[in-house]
């Protein structure tokens, strides 16, 4: 066997195999190289020459760029039981001479394959900023020039927060460069970088929630051809590569999904004794984590807009707007209220929020139709779970009954449901509540985000705050940029 392109390989047969993703299209006409569209899939016979691996397709085998393919996730391990039991390789007929190029051209060692995972990591970190820079000045300062074609809020739909992603990126990258050893790659310790900047990486929330507005913003204006024209015009200035525009925006979104990716490759062949092996576990758990609360940040936020629409079919509306302060129903229910002094007894349909619940009662004819009668700060009330019988506060007998009592005044509810299940669901979402505010809390408040990301379809449904909102996008601005989380990967529009 051979580890240099162009020499004669001997075949071995193993049980495990390691595959590539081709990433690029390689076009040869070399009958020792293997041609391949991006997409294909490879299986990396040899991967002991840094720049180009031996591999096959189907029938097809020979030399190709390393740099053009990644390696696959979630694959056997492709060499370890060869590391651990190297006698067994010298068994059947082969020759014992050739026993140590086991450890490398039958199959990637661990120590060449993690070089080449940090290796992919490291230009493709490169690749990034130079994209996000091209964005940056190649678009977005052009645009800035152009004001008798786009406004600041136009440029902020398309582009959303991208120039803090590129300057979040750029600190990424030194810390990177600090970490990577350029002699030795397989040596060096790049997961603390990502636990270091764990949270930095929460900003992408905004951007991918963002992603389809910019999408549709995008759509309008290359209807007119001086737009399409302008744009065009910024590529080719920047010198960047012929792909449109919405391509380009998509990529911030690509990266934060692809990091979980990248982590799990690097795990897979670090092993359990080097000193990163805990730092890219950890890190890999923790870039995971910020997808999920991505996912459930999206899912917020549409919810969001239910909220309003919800709000605006409610009559005789009082007070201030739910989502002046609440961004997620929680749970809903009919249930018997009886309040102090009157205790009268009221049946109404009950709206669990974070925050804050609201009351309303149904038309005697229209049961789908809702009046608004009240809500309870729950900020500043205390759940206590009753026992059926004899209720002290209001002198009358109950069953499956809870009690709200305010801890900032004697304002007291008494809520009774049907059946003892209805009344321990209610109990769960309560506690519900309180865990998801708490949540807010460290994470930061969703609908601040929501008010400067869909400000107009709150002006079109609440009309009389629209100084809360402007005051709201100053007092939350920082917030947002520190606290608003990761991901959920748009389709491209």
């Amino acid at each position: 066997v051979c580890s240099h392109r162009g020499g004669k390989k001997l075949k071995h047969t193993f049980k495990n195999v390691v595959y590539a993703e081709a990433l690029w299209d390689h076009v040869t006409m070399d009958d020792q190289e293997l041609g391949f569209k991006a997409g294909d899939v490879i299986e990396v016979v040899d991967a002991t020459n840094k720049e180009w691996w031996w591999g096959r397709i189907m029938d097809s085998e020979g030399w190709f760029p390393a740099s053009f393919v990644r390696l696959r996730v979630n694959q056997d391990e492709p060499i370890d039981e060869y590391l651990a039991h190297p006698e067994e390789a010298q068994t059947g007929e082969e020759d014992p001479a050739s026993l140590g190029l086991l450890l490398g051209p039958g199959l990637p060692c661990k120590e060449q394959m993690r070089t080449n995972v940090i290796n992919e990591i490291m230009s493709t970190e490169r690749d990034y900023i130079k994209h996000l820079k091209d964005i940056c000045e190649g678009y977005i300062k052009q645009c800035r020039k152009r004001t008798d074609m786009f406004n600041e809020e136009q440029l902020r739909t398309i582009f959303g927060n991208i120039e803090d992603i590129y300057r979040f990126q750029r600190k990424f990258l030194k810390g990177l460069e600090k970490k990577f050893n350029k002699e030795q790659p397989h040596l060096s310790e790049i997961g603390c970088c990502f636990l270091e900047h764990q949270t930095d990486f929460q900003i992408y929330s905004e951007y991918c929630n963002n992603h389809p507005n910019a999408c549709v913003q995008l759509s309008k204006l290359m209807k007119v051809n001086k737009y399409v024209f302008f744009f065009e015009a910024c590529r080719l200035l920047q010198k960047m590569i012929d792909i449109s525009l919405d391509g380009f925006l998509l990529t911030p979104v690509q990266k934060i999904c692809k990091y979980p990716l990248q982590l799990a490759e690097l795990l897979k062949y670090t092993n359990p004794q080097h000193r990163d092996y805990k730092d890219v576990e950890a890190a890999l758990n923790a870039m995971k984590n910020v997808a999920r609360l991505i996912n459930e940040r999206k899912r917020r936020l549409e919810n969001i807009d239910k909220i309003a629409q919800w709000q605006s079919s409610i009559e005789d509306w009082e007070g201030e707007d739910i989502l002046s302060r609440s961004s997620d129903l929680i749970f809903s229910g009919e249930l018997t209220k009886l309040s102090q002094p009157q205790a009268k007894s009221q049946q109404r349909m009950f709206f669990l929020f974070d925050h804050q619940m609201v009351y309303c009662k149904k038309d005697l004819l229209r049961r789908d139709m809702l009046y608004y009668k009240g809500r309870m700060d729950m900020d500043h009330m205390e759940v206590i779970d009753m026992e059926d019988g004899k209720e002290k506060d209001f002198n009358i007998s109950v069953k499956n009954a809870l009690k709200l009592r305010s801890l900032a005044s004697d304002e007291v509810h008494l809520l009774c449901a049907k059946k003892p299940e209805q009344k321990q669901r209610w109990l769960r979402a309560f506690a519900d509540e309180r865990r998801q505010v708490q949540h807010d809390r460290e994470t930061g408040p969703i609908y601040a985000q929501f008010l400067f990301m869909h400000e107009s379809t709150v002006l079109k449904v609440c009309p009389f705050h629209q100084t809360l909102i402007l005051c709201l996008r100053k007092t939350f601005h920082d917030v947002l940029n520190a606290f608003c989380l990761l991901m959920l990967m748009f389709p491209h529009e």
